[in-house]
């Protein structure tokens, strides 16, 4: 199955994937557990931000991997919602240089995400 990063579908293939389908997706995937803390991490998002996988696995993403998306655009709206399923352009700049990206926010009453697609 293809998917895309924009397909409406996207949340609930990402709940019901196998690792090797995560780690094949064509754009950067987080999954973290409602406490923010970094359950997967795929291939596309280590090449995105320079980060290995066994670095970020485990440790809360909003403080201690990407502070800089710890404001209204991107952590504010996964705590204010139960249900999410926005896109925000941004630009990761903590530890690395500016990378612009969309990011798309997903959350259930089970799971949350955090997508990367870059754009520069």
């Amino acid at each position: 199955m293809s998917i895309d990063f924009s397909d409406s579908a996207l949340l609930s293939y990402l709940d019901t994937c196998s690792e090797e389908q995560f780690e094949a997706l064509p754009f950067g995937a987080i999954k973290m557990n409602h406490q923010n803390i970094i359950e997967r991490y795929n291939q596309a998002q280590c090449e995105i931000t320079g980060y290995e996988t066994l670095q970020v696995l485990g440790k809360e993403f909003f403080r201690d991997v990407a502070p800089c998306t710890h404001h209204y655009m991107v952590s504010e709206q996964y705590m204010m919602n139960s249900e999410l399923d926005s896109m925000v352009h941004f630009t990761f700049n903590h530890n690395l240089k500016p990378i612009t990206v969309k990011l798309r926010l997903l959350k259930s009453a089970s799971s949350q995400y955090l997508l990367t697609e870059r754009l520069d």
